[in-house]
């Protein structure tokens, strides 16, 4: 057996690998930021824009039901499986099976989807019917929307072909393209709909999201061809595609992989159908809520998920149990590192960043206060969300898919009584709260149960060590967060308002004002972060700082000098 890397090695490579990912995404969650906001000045929190959610939300749940969840989940370990044991013919022979096996599986429920559309839109909001002209513009949305779903699938299905072979970053940039796309595509159509057609104008981002999969789709095919794929026919001896012995234990791990990775899906689902029944407006404020939340996900949690679960396969692999307990505990306390400060900073800060990026044309003072509060009770959960996305792959790395589906279903039980119960007390702040309680019961049932499978193989996986760090990140969140949201309430604030009735408050000087404000406090919150971190010697944070730091001084080494 070869020699198993160091572990310091071995960290190296999966933070490189979740930086290469996490700039990509970095720029596709500023896209997507850019999307809402587009959505915000032209529909702001109206009921186009909630049919346009709901509408979106159908297609969207079961593309991350297949493919950005059960499927990714076990392509992943089986790909890597295969190629280290059976060799890269045998490994691009399944890859392609799995690619026309999802095609074809998605195609046929996307056809379904369009046909009983209007019972999933009663499913999702019955509420809808009350409101002349709202319901109808979310089932004729819903059926232009489904075959986004296909496309898609097959995307995230790419995506986990190349980042088994280690490509990280082209994969991530595709869903900036997505963004790109459908933004383009998106607002001009919105002009040109109701000038030339009877269509809604809300209508003409639907199609920009249509655009925007199909590019995200085929962007990755030239990445695919440099990795090695090609077309690889049934050699003779070799079973038929139905009997491949590969794609029916990939297919079998997906089967419980649906409830294992539902939670968060199923999760909006019932916060949606609740926030139905609330005020109008309560699906769009949460849906924004969302949206920010998932910015440091994608960034921080998905990145670091999809670097680490090769690393955790190839372990599994090896017979190296310690190695697998050694990888979760350095990727958890990297996602605390850095998804704990982003939580302190979005539920501190969440008034001046929601003003910033949302606060024009339709979208009033009143809607940014209320997706503050959905904002805050989001983040409560947001490294919990992080963590689920690294331990529920690492289940189906190990084979283990007993353990996420239990979990899934204690979340999905914990989040119907509490969103339920709390939705009377606290509106639509409860659903965003019931759900990041959720979230943390399940990061914490995933913990304990992984805990035992490693010891049963051999590996020691110190749940100490994971709380002490959860705590000491929480402790340096805290600290930032609260010293920034002073700064903010008796510093920025009022200073903000002295220079708006200089300059005038709207059009660039009220951007220019806000975007100031906010770049003082996210630079005060960082440097605040490494100067508490360098005192407690607090080694991930310095780590990370260190990483994108030494990044940004190999950039501007390699800028050639002009004479």
């Amino acid at each position: 057996m070869s020699a198993r890397p160091s572990p310091n090695a071995e960290g190296q490579s999966v933070i490189r690998s979740a930086g290469a990912m996490g700039f990509a995404t970095f720029l596709s969650r500023i896209l997507g930021l850019v999307r809402e906001q587009v959505f915000a000045y032209l529909f702001g929190a109206s009921h186009a824009t909630d049919a346009f959610q709901v509408a979106f939300r159908i297609p969207n749940l079961l593309r991350d039901l297949f493919a950005e969840g059960a499927m990714s989940a076990a392509l992943v370990p089986v790909f890597t499986q295969v190629r280290e044991v059976e060799g890269p013919r045998r490994a691009w022979r399944v890859a392609g099976l799995v690619f026309r096996v999802l095609f074809g599986a998605v195609a046929v429920l996307a056809l379904l989807g369009m046909a009983v559309a209007p019972w999933l839109v009663d499913v999702y909001a019955s509420a809808y019917r009350r409101i002349e002209g709202k319901y109808e513009l979310t089932v004729e949305m819903t059926r232009l929307l489904f075959p986004f779903f296909p496309m898609v699938a097959v995307a995230a299905a790419f995506m986990g072909v190349l980042n088994a072979c280690g490509r990280f970053f082209i994969p991530a940039f595709s869903s900036a393209l997505f963004n790109l796309v459908s933004i383009v595509v998106g607002s001009t159509l919105v002009v040109l709909l109701p000038k030339y057609t009877d269509l809604q104008p809300i209508m003409g981002m639907a199609i920009g999201v249509l655009a925007g999969g199909m590019v995200q789709l085929l962007s990755q095919v030239p990445s695919l061809r440099d990795v090695g794929y090609r077309w690889q026919p049934r050699e003779q001896g070799e079973p038929a595609w139905h009997r491949d012995p590969a794609l029916r234990r990939m297919l079998l791990l997906m089967g419980p992989g649906f409830l294992g990775l539902a939670a968060t899906q199923i999760n909006v689902l019932i916060n949606t159908v609740l926030a139905t029944q609330a005020v109008a407006g309560a699906v769009s404020w949460l849906n924004y809520a969302f949206r920010l939340m998932q910015f440091p996900i994608g960034i921080f949690g998905v990145s670091m998920a999809a670097a680490t679960q090769p690393a955790v396969a190839r372990f599994w692999v090896k017979k190296d149990a310690q190695g697998v307990a050694d990888q979760l505990d350095r990727s958890l306390k990297q996602v605390f590192a850095l998804n704990l400060p982003a939580s302190a900073g979005l539920a501190f800060l969440g008034v001046p960043i929601i003003s910033l990026l949302f606060e024009y044309g339709r979208f009033r003072p009143s809607d940014t206060e209320a997706t503050a509060i959905a904002l805050a009770a989001y983040a409560v959960g947001l490294s919990a969300y992080s963590a689920v996305k690294v331990l529920v792959p690492a289940c189906y790395a190990i084979g283990n898919t007993r353990s996420a589906v239990l979990s899934s279903l204690i979340s999905i039980a914990t989040t119907v009584l509490l969103n339920v119960w709390m939705v009377r007390w606290l509106g639509h702040a409860g659903l965003a709260l019931g759900t990041s309680i959720a979230a943390l019961l399940n990061a914490t049932y995933l913990l304990y149960r992984l805990r035992s499978l490693l010891a049963a193989e051999g590996g020691q996986f110190s749940l100490r060590s994971v709380a002490r760090g959860f705590a000491l990140h929480s402790l340096l969140a805290l600290g930032m967060g609260g010293v920034c949201w002073m700064t903010w309430k008796w510093g920025v604030l009022p200073l903000e308002g002295t220079l708006l009735e200089w300059l005038g408050s709207s059009g660039a000087p009220l951007l220019a004002v806000r975007g100031a404000g906010v770049a003082f406090l996210v630079l005060e919150g960082v440097a605040l972060l490494v100067v508490l971190a360098r005192v407690l010697n607090v080694s991930e944070t310095l780590d990370a700082a260190h990483f994108f730091w030494s990044r940004v001084k190999n950039k501007l080494k390699r800028r050639p000098i002009q004479g």
